[in-house]
Protein backbone atom coordinates (compact mmCIF):
# COMPACT_ATOMS: atom_id res chain seq x y z
CA UNK A 1 0.00 0.00 0.00
CA UNK A 2 1.39 3.44 -1.13
CA UNK A 3 1.84 5.67 1.95
CA UNK A 4 -0.64 8.23 -0.14
CA UNK A 5 -3.68 5.44 -0.55
CA UNK A 6 -2.24 5.02 3.46
CA UNK A 7 -2.92 8.48 4.58
CA UNK A 8 -6.70 8.55 2.70
CA UNK A 9 -7.63 5.29 4.80
CA UNK A 10 -6.27 6.59 7.99
CA UNK A 11 -8.07 10.43 6.99
CA UNK A 12 -11.17 8.67 6.59
CA UNK A 13 -11.22 6.26 9.26
CA UNK A 14 -10.47 9.47 11.46
CA UNK A 15 -13.31 10.47 10.29
CA UNK A 16 -15.48 8.18 12.44
CA UNK A 17 -13.46 8.46 15.75
CA UNK A 18 -13.60 12.28 15.35
CA UNK A 19 -17.28 13.09 15.03
CA UNK A 20 -18.95 13.85 18.40
CA UNK A 21 -22.30 13.59 18.85
CA UNK A 22 -23.56 13.43 15.53
CA UNK A 23 -23.49 17.51 15.33
CA UNK A 24 -21.26 16.95 11.77
CA UNK A 25 -22.63 14.16 10.70
CA UNK A 26 -26.02 15.10 10.61
CA UNK A 27 -25.36 17.65 8.80
CA UNK A 28 -22.86 16.28 6.34
CA UNK A 29 -25.18 12.99 5.45
CA UNK A 30 -28.03 14.65 3.28
CA UNK A 31 -28.49 14.79 -0.61
CA UNK A 32 -30.82 17.38 -1.73
CA UNK A 33 -28.81 19.28 -4.51
CA UNK A 34 -25.74 18.13 -6.82
CA UNK A 35 -23.93 21.03 -8.59
CA UNK A 36 -22.49 19.78 -12.09
CA UNK A 37 -19.37 21.67 -13.25
CA UNK A 38 -18.76 20.22 -17.44
CA UNK A 39 -14.85 21.45 -16.72
CA UNK A 40 -13.55 23.99 -19.53
CA UNK A 41 -15.14 26.29 -21.84
CA UNK A 42 -15.67 29.71 -24.03
CA UNK A 43 -12.12 30.61 -24.85
CA UNK A 44 -10.60 27.45 -22.93
CA UNK A 45 -10.99 24.31 -24.66
CA UNK A 46 -9.72 21.85 -22.95
CA UNK A 47 -7.96 18.57 -24.06
CA UNK A 48 -8.24 18.56 -27.61
CA UNK A 49 -8.91 15.22 -29.83
CA UNK A 50 -6.34 13.45 -32.38
CA UNK A 51 -7.27 15.84 -35.08
CA UNK A 52 -7.77 19.00 -33.34
CA UNK A 53 -11.66 19.01 -34.13
CA UNK A 54 -13.24 17.63 -31.11
CA UNK A 55 -12.79 19.38 -27.67
CA UNK A 56 -12.91 18.40 -24.27
CA UNK A 57 -15.41 21.51 -23.46
CA UNK A 58 -18.07 20.43 -25.80
CA UNK A 59 -18.50 16.81 -23.97
CA UNK A 60 -18.23 17.60 -20.96
CA UNK A 61 -21.09 19.94 -21.26
CA UNK A 62 -23.08 17.57 -23.22
CA UNK A 63 -22.70 14.69 -20.43
CA UNK A 64 -23.46 16.99 -17.70
CA UNK A 65 -26.72 17.97 -19.23
CA UNK A 66 -27.27 14.41 -19.50
CA UNK A 67 -26.43 13.79 -15.81
CA UNK A 68 -28.68 16.86 -14.85
CA UNK A 69 -31.78 15.85 -17.13
CA UNK A 70 -31.24 12.50 -15.48
CA UNK A 71 -31.14 13.59 -12.03
CA UNK A 72 -34.31 15.77 -12.46
CA UNK A 73 -36.69 13.12 -14.47
CA UNK A 74 -35.34 10.39 -12.09
CA UNK A 75 -34.72 11.30 -8.57
CA UNK A 76 -37.28 14.01 -7.64
CA UNK A 77 -36.02 14.50 -4.28
CA UNK A 78 -33.08 15.98 -5.75
CA UNK A 79 -32.47 18.53 -7.42
CA UNK A 80 -29.51 19.97 -9.90
CA UNK A 81 -27.85 22.90 -10.78
CA UNK A 82 -25.31 23.80 -13.41
CA UNK A 83 -21.58 25.91 -13.17
CA UNK A 84 -22.66 26.11 -17.19
CA UNK A 85 -25.15 25.24 -19.20
CA UNK A 86 -23.73 26.65 -22.36
CA UNK A 87 -19.89 27.15 -23.87
CA UNK A 88 -19.26 29.88 -21.69
CA UNK A 89 -15.91 29.94 -19.86
CA UNK A 90 -15.71 30.15 -15.81
CA UNK A 91 -13.35 30.35 -13.71
CA UNK A 92 -12.01 28.11 -11.26
CA UNK A 93 -13.05 29.90 -8.03
CA UNK A 94 -16.50 30.74 -9.46
CA UNK A 95 -17.06 27.19 -10.58
CA UNK A 96 -17.31 25.81 -6.34
CA UNK A 97 -18.26 29.68 -5.68
CA UNK A 98 -21.85 28.78 -7.44
CA UNK A 99 -21.96 25.62 -5.22
CA UNK A 100 -21.05 27.00 -2.36
CA UNK A 101 -23.60 29.83 -2.45
CA UNK A 102 -26.73 27.54 -3.91
CA UNK A 103 -25.52 25.40 -0.91
CA UNK A 104 -25.07 21.83 -2.69
CA UNK A 105 -24.38 18.39 -1.30
CA UNK A 106 -22.29 16.96 -3.28
CA UNK A 107 -20.29 18.56 -6.10
CA UNK A 108 -18.87 16.53 -9.59
CA UNK A 109 -16.87 18.13 -12.19
CA UNK A 110 -17.05 16.28 -15.38
CA UNK A 111 -13.59 16.23 -17.46
CA UNK A 112 -11.88 14.32 -20.27
CA UNK A 113 -8.55 13.22 -20.26
CA UNK A 114 -5.67 13.59 -22.33
CA UNK A 115 -2.14 12.09 -22.51
CA UNK A 116 1.43 13.21 -23.60
CA UNK A 117 1.13 10.84 -26.91
CA UNK A 118 4.54 9.84 -27.99
CA UNK A 119 7.57 11.56 -29.98
CA UNK A 120 9.30 9.68 -32.80
CA UNK A 121 12.45 10.63 -34.11
CA UNK A 122 12.64 10.29 -38.09
CA UNK A 123 15.64 10.68 -40.86
CA UNK A 124 14.88 13.05 -43.21
CA UNK A 125 18.14 12.77 -45.26
CA UNK A 126 21.57 14.38 -45.33
CA UNK A 127 23.96 16.98 -44.72
CA UNK A 128 27.56 18.32 -45.49
CA UNK A 129 29.28 19.79 -42.61
CA UNK A 130 33.14 20.56 -42.44
CA UNK A 131 35.79 21.33 -45.12
CA UNK A 132 38.79 20.23 -46.50
CA UNK A 133 39.73 16.77 -45.19
CA UNK A 134 37.31 17.43 -42.03
CA UNK A 135 34.13 17.58 -44.20
CA UNK A 136 31.69 14.53 -43.88
CA UNK A 137 28.49 13.66 -44.38
CA UNK A 138 25.69 13.66 -41.35
CA UNK A 139 22.26 12.45 -41.06
CA UNK A 140 19.37 15.00 -40.79
CA UNK A 141 16.48 14.06 -38.45
CA UNK A 142 12.95 16.06 -37.19
CA UNK A 143 10.91 14.74 -34.10
CA UNK A 144 7.68 13.96 -34.99
CA UNK A 145 4.73 14.74 -31.79
CA UNK A 146 2.27 11.87 -32.76
CA UNK A 147 -0.99 12.92 -30.77
CA UNK A 148 -2.75 9.09 -30.18
CA UNK A 149 -2.19 7.50 -27.75
CA UNK A 150 -2.97 3.78 -26.43
CA UNK A 151 -3.74 5.12 -22.54
CA UNK A 152 -7.44 4.53 -22.01
CA UNK A 153 -9.99 4.09 -18.73
CA UNK A 154 -11.69 6.25 -16.34
CA UNK A 155 -10.28 7.86 -12.94
CA UNK A 156 -11.82 9.97 -10.41
CA UNK A 157 -10.28 12.19 -8.14
CA UNK A 158 -10.81 13.32 -4.43
CA UNK A 159 -8.93 16.16 -2.75
CA UNK A 160 -5.48 15.98 -1.87
CA UNK A 161 -4.72 15.99 1.73
CA UNK A 162 -2.58 18.97 0.54
CA UNK A 163 -4.78 21.38 -0.04
CA UNK A 164 -7.34 20.74 3.32
CA UNK A 165 -6.19 24.37 4.10
CA UNK A 166 -8.27 25.93 1.70
CA UNK A 167 -11.31 23.52 2.28
CA UNK A 168 -10.77 23.84 6.03
CA UNK A 169 -10.83 28.31 4.78
CA UNK A 170 -13.91 27.62 2.61
CA UNK A 171 -16.17 25.82 5.32
CA UNK A 172 -15.33 28.22 7.78
CA UNK A 173 -15.89 31.26 4.91
CA UNK A 174 -19.84 29.46 4.02
CA UNK A 175 -20.07 27.85 7.46
CA UNK A 176 -23.55 29.24 8.01
CA UNK A 177 -24.99 27.52 4.69
CA UNK A 178 -22.47 24.25 5.56
CA UNK A 179 -23.89 23.84 9.25
CA UNK A 180 -27.45 25.03 8.93
CA UNK A 181 -26.82 26.16 12.36
CA UNK A 182 -25.96 29.52 13.07
CA UNK A 183 -23.45 30.32 15.59
CA UNK A 184 -22.25 26.59 15.44
CA UNK A 185 -18.52 28.02 13.93
CA UNK A 186 -17.60 30.78 15.84
CA UNK A 187 -14.05 31.75 15.20
CA UNK A 188 -14.04 33.31 18.97
CA UNK A 189 -14.35 29.81 20.19
CA UNK A 190 -11.54 27.32 20.40
CA UNK A 191 -13.54 24.42 19.53
CA UNK A 192 -14.02 25.96 16.18
CA UNK A 193 -10.96 24.99 14.19
CA UNK A 194 -11.49 21.41 15.66
CA UNK A 195 -14.93 21.55 14.30
CA UNK A 196 -13.74 22.56 10.78
CA UNK A 197 -11.16 19.69 10.28
CA UNK A 198 -14.17 17.44 10.98
CA UNK A 199 -16.32 18.44 8.31
CA UNK A 200 -12.91 18.42 5.86
CA UNK A 201 -12.42 14.59 7.09
CA UNK A 202 -16.01 13.69 6.74
CA UNK A 203 -16.69 14.84 3.29
CA UNK A 204 -13.14 13.58 1.97
CA UNK A 205 -14.63 10.22 3.50
CA UNK A 206 -17.71 11.25 1.62
CA UNK A 207 -16.07 11.94 -1.43
CA UNK A 208 -13.99 8.80 -1.50
CA UNK A 209 -17.74 6.67 -1.32
CA UNK A 210 -19.26 8.53 -4.14
CA UNK A 211 -16.10 8.33 -6.46
CA UNK A 212 -15.61 4.70 -5.94
CA UNK A 213 -19.46 4.08 -6.67
CA UNK A 214 -18.58 6.11 -9.78
CA UNK A 215 -15.59 4.52 -10.67
CA UNK A 216 -17.13 0.58 -9.84
CA UNK A 217 -20.36 1.61 -12.63
CA UNK A 218 -17.59 2.29 -15.18
CA UNK A 219 -15.84 -0.86 -14.72
CA UNK A 220 -19.74 -2.39 -14.91
CA UNK A 221 -19.97 -1.08 -18.60
CA UNK A 222 -16.72 -2.36 -19.58
CA UNK A 223 -14.64 0.22 -19.16
CA UNK A 224 -10.94 0.05 -17.67
CA UNK A 225 -10.92 1.15 -13.97
CA UNK A 226 -8.03 3.51 -13.15
CA UNK A 227 -9.17 3.88 -9.88
CA UNK A 228 -10.00 6.84 -7.32
CA UNK A 229 -6.90 9.34 -6.66
CA UNK A 230 -6.10 12.13 -5.03
CA UNK A 231 -5.27 15.34 -6.18
CA UNK A 232 -5.27 19.33 -5.55
CA UNK A 233 -7.23 20.52 -7.95
CA UNK A 234 -8.70 24.48 -7.57
CA UNK A 235 -11.96 23.44 -8.69
CA UNK A 236 -12.90 20.65 -5.87
CA UNK A 237 -10.55 22.53 -2.96
CA UNK A 238 -12.80 25.29 -2.76
CA UNK A 239 -16.14 23.56 -2.02
CA UNK A 240 -17.75 23.43 1.17
CA UNK A 241 -19.23 19.67 0.21
CA UNK A 242 -17.81 16.63 -0.72
CA UNK A 243 -16.61 16.94 -4.82
CA UNK A 244 -14.85 14.77 -6.86
CA UNK A 245 -13.71 15.62 -10.50
CA UNK A 246 -14.31 12.74 -13.02
CA UNK A 247 -11.77 11.92 -15.86
CA UNK A 248 -14.18 10.05 -18.38
CA UNK A 249 -11.83 9.20 -21.32
CA UNK A 250 -8.99 9.65 -23.15
CA UNK A 251 -9.50 12.43 -25.77
CA UNK A 252 -6.73 11.17 -27.89
CA UNK A 253 -7.17 7.39 -27.99
CA UNK A 254 -8.88 7.04 -31.16
CA UNK A 255 -11.54 4.50 -29.25
CA UNK A 256 -12.49 6.48 -26.37
CA UNK A 257 -12.48 9.52 -29.16
CA UNK A 258 -15.00 8.18 -30.96
CA UNK A 259 -16.92 6.61 -27.97
CA UNK A 260 -17.11 10.11 -26.37
CA UNK A 261 -17.87 11.64 -29.66
CA UNK A 262 -21.62 9.94 -29.72
CA UNK A 263 -24.81 9.82 -28.20
CA UNK A 264 -24.40 5.99 -26.90
CA UNK A 265 -21.20 7.03 -25.34
CA UNK A 266 -21.96 10.27 -23.58
CA UNK A 267 -25.50 8.88 -22.66
CA UNK A 268 -23.27 5.63 -20.69
CA UNK A 269 -21.08 7.88 -18.96
CA UNK A 270 -23.67 9.95 -18.39
CA UNK A 271 -25.71 7.13 -16.42
CA UNK A 272 -22.65 5.80 -14.80
CA UNK A 273 -22.59 8.90 -12.71
CA UNK A 274 -25.95 9.37 -12.20
CA UNK A 275 -26.35 5.65 -10.83
CA UNK A 276 -23.62 6.72 -8.82
CA UNK A 277 -25.40 9.72 -7.14
CA UNK A 278 -28.76 8.03 -6.53
CA UNK A 279 -26.78 4.82 -4.57
CA UNK A 280 -24.74 7.76 -2.77
CA UNK A 281 -28.11 9.27 -1.68
CA UNK A 282 -29.77 5.67 -0.44
CA UNK A 283 -26.29 5.16 1.18
CA UNK A 284 -27.01 8.01 3.22
CA UNK A 285 -30.41 7.79 3.85
CA UNK A 286 -29.87 4.43 5.86
CA UNK A 287 -26.92 6.04 7.41
CA UNK A 288 -29.60 8.38 9.05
Amino acid sequence: MTLKKYLLLAVSAATFLLLPSGKVSAQTQKLNLVCLDAGHGGHDAGARGRAGMMNEKDITLAISLKVGKLINDSLKSVKSIFTRTTDVFIPLPDRHKIANQAGADLFVAIHVNSSPGSYEKIRTGSRTVGKGRKKRTIPVYKTIHHRETGANGTETYVLGLHRFGQKENAISEYSETVTEEPGLLNENDPETAIIIAQYSQAFLKQSVTFAQKVQNNFALKGRKDLGVKQAGWEVIAGCVMPGVLIETGFINNPDEEQYLNTEYGQNEIAWAIFDAIRSYKRELERAN
